[in-house]
């Protein structure tokens, strides 16, 4: 049986004004707050604003700076133009989110995109939860976007990730907070500093998928682990830094330069690789990389 049309109309506007209220949550939470006396056009803008510092909030971020511009898109007057400004801060920047904290010479935001565009030397620390959770994570950059609609950051240019005794480089790095989880892509590089009697291991791939807190990695594309004299080859790899041991993938082989010796793996098997022991033994099993554990927020 069909509904009256009047009952199939209130549900329409029921369910549109639902999305438009959800819309209106979403615009909400990339409205910029800036604190103190502004000089300008009130109605039209610019406004600047100064002070020491100039505090504003977004979301979850907190900014300060030396200085900041509110301004408008052209032809829009500034007090009719909510969920469409920018405003720029310049004069050591310093953002924090959490247990993230970033900073930078100018802070370029925008209520359109929801985006914090940190330029001028970047860096951002990130501290464990709690003291035996680990290091803290150490990110350098040529620019880090925040996203205020998530806890996830964007980093480019010359990327230096640290973590401990890992440090990892690449062009592009995202960082999802929540998770503690980087990805590194672009010329990807991993490398474990020598510890006791292990010797330096660098891990490179197509991409980089570490855990930070776990200090786990998943290592994906035409991968390559290099120790001391033994370099080991697959498509994908699996390391767990706390347990000094790797999972090759993929038609995994492992040479050693010195002792002239060649492990490879079986066509059903993979290599398993102890970085403590400077010892590669060839496993005739299927080995399962758990790679859902390495996926982003809302990543499918």
């Amino acid at each position: 049986m069909k509904q009256p049309t009047h009952k199939r109309a209130a549900f329409l506007a029921l369910l549109l004004s639902a999305a438009a209220l959800a819309q209106g949550a979403d615009t909400n939470k990339r409205l910029i707050t800036i604190q103190g006396g502004a000089r300008g056009d009130l109605r039209n803008g610019p406004l600047t604003f100064s002070g020491n510092p100039v505090k504003a909030t977004v979301s979850t971020l907190q900014i300060q700076a030396s200085q900041a511009i509110m301004a408008a898109p052209s032809g829009t007057p500034l007090i009719e133009a909510k969920g469409k400004r920018t405003a720029n801060f310049t004069g050591n920047v310093q953002v924090v989110r959490g247990r993230l904290s970033a900073s930078g010479s100018a802070l370029a935001y925008s209520e359109v995109t929801g985006q914090g565009v940190l330029s001028g030397g970047p860096s951002a620390t990130f501290v464990p939860e709690n003291k035996e959770d680990g290091d803290k994570v150490s990110i350098n950059a040529s620019q880090m976007s925040l996203d205020v609609d998530n806890n996830i950051s964007t980093s480019t240019g010359n990327v230096s990730l640290t973590n401990g005794n890992q440090t990892g480089k690449a062009d592009k790095l995202i960082f999802d907070e929540d998770k503690e989880l980087a990805q590194l892509t672009g010329n990807p590089s991993l490398t474990r500093a020598a510890k006791g009697n292990q010797k330096e291991l660098t891990i490179t791939g197509q991409e980089v998928r570490a855990l930070t807190k776990t200090k786990t990695l998943y290592v994906s594309g035409g991968v390559k682990l290099v120790q001391g004299t033994q370099t080991t080859t697959g498509s994908a790899v699996y390391y767990d830094d706390r347990k000094n041991v790797a999972y090759v993938v993929g038609n995994a082989v492992s040479v050693d330069s010195k002792s002239k010796v060649t492990v490879r793996a079986p066509a059903s098997g993979y290599l398993e690789q102890r970085t403590d022991l400077a010892r590669v033994r060839a496993l005739n099993s299927a080995y399962r990389i758990p790679v859902e554990q390495f996926k982003l927020s809302g990543e499918k």
